[in-house]
């Protein structure tokens, strides 16, 4: 019956007019099976803005650097390159690209190729390349997107990433839905329920907006991600530095590690494919990749993937190896690529023939990581020793 009631009372949370503690006593006056429920109105004197904005002024990001007023663009690349990828990553990339393509302009007005470079390394390419077909759209039109609908209606940008350039760009209201947002509220509500359902997603963005304050809106957009990512963490949260800690409903319950709810992982899939290295004069042959797919756009060794076709060219192309092959693993969201680079050294005379049966081009590792390559061919620069 008791945990019955906590299921049923738990789902009130969604409704954020009430804040619903529970308080369970170990007095053997009442029964351990009955807790005391203390509903508090929406007149209660705790304010989820003002507790976040006031732990935000002291302890707060407030140096990153595209935490600037009246630049939306620097803050449009930011959170492009933010998504699936944490801050200190992110750094490493973000002044490079600003440097290189410092308006909307000039990035609007560059091709993929002086584009892609800048953003090797950084992974999940699709996002460099509507970022860049959205670039292209802003230059054409003249201005920036002014309303969540307008920004909606550029490639690569949902509600969650509008909101977040209406806030931080533009300085209006605008609300936010990333990883950080819905850990902090489902741990504060203690929401069990699987978020990746539109129903419960649905009821998050409600409860998000309901919270989210008009005035010091770019304020809080920025404190509820910085107390998701430095103390209401994934793993080991720290609640103990927590503005939230005294109302916050998992810890109430000890269900902080436990939220929000996480779908069983699925064995990840293992590929394998045979790289084809073949090198002249300290010079490889590189192909570029398609634009749309994995790592498209970007510098790639020739990859097959079934063995016999492999053999089939080496075949054709009467390429003989003299070398052992090097192996290299490279993990991606779904999979992990199992990369064996079959070396080939060739004459001279060979490499025209070789250029336009394989569509490549002959580059020195140097300059074709400067024209850009994924981290899987680093790994491989790295490993082969020629």
């Amino acid at each position: 019956v008791y945990f019955e009631m906590i299921k049923t009372f738990r789902r009130l949370f969604y409704y954020p007019s009430y804040c619903i503690l529970v308080q369970c006593y170990s007095s053997l006056y009442c029964s351990r099976l009955f807790p005391s429920l203390i509903l508090l109105s929406p007149m209660s004197s705790f304010s989820f803005s003002d507790a976040l904005l006031t732990w935000f002024d002291v302890h707060g990001r407030h140096d990153l650097p595209w935490q600037v007023a009246d630049d939306p663009y620097k803050v449009w690349v930011s959170e492009i390159m933010l998504q699936q990828t944490q801050v200190k990553t992110v750094l490493q990339y973000f002044q490079k690209f600003i440097d290189r393509f410092p308006t909307v302009d000039d990035l609007g007005k560059a091709s993929w190729d002086d584009v892609a470079p800048y953003w090797a390394g950084l992974g999940y390419y699709a996002r460099a390349r509507n970022l860049h077909k959205s670039a292209g759209i802003v230059h054409q039109t003249g201005s920036f997107p002014k309303t969540l609908e307008e920004w909606i209606a550029l490639p690569g940008v949902g509600p969650s990433t509008g909101g977040a350039l209406m806030s931080l760009g533009l300085r209006k209201y605008g609300v936010i839905m990333d990883g950080n947002v819905k850990r902090v509220l489902s741990r504060f509500h203690a929401i069990e329920d699987d978020l990746s359902k539109p129903i419960h997603e649905r009821a998050m963005w409600q409860l998000a907006k309901s919270l989210c304050p008009t005035e010091r809106n770019h304020d809080y957009t920025q404190a509820i991600m910085d107390l998701g990512a430095t103390i209401c963490t994934p793993k080991k949260p720290l609640c103990l530095y927590c503005p939230m800690q005294q109302h916050c409903q998992a810890h109430a319950q000890g269900l902080e590690t436990e939220l929000p709810y996480k779908k069983p992982k699925k064995a990840v899939d293992i590929r394998y494919a045979k790289v084809l290295l073949i090198e002249s004069d300290g010079q490889w042959l590189w192909q570029q990749r398609p634009s749309s797919g994995l790592w498209g756009g970007l510098w790639s060794l020739p990859i097959i993937e079934n063995d016999i076709e492999f053999d089939q060219i080496c075949q054709s192309l009467k390429l003989i190896s003299k070398t052992e092959s090097m192996q290299i693993s490279h993990s991606f969201t779904h999979f992990t690529w199992i990369l064996t680079a079959q070396i080939f050294k060739v004459e001279a005379e060979e490499k025209e023939y070789l250029l336009s049966e394989l569509d490549g081009e002959w580059l020195s590792p140097q300059k074709a990581t400067q024209m850009g390559i994924p981290t899987a061919m680093k790994k491989l620069i790295s490993a082969v020793d020629l």
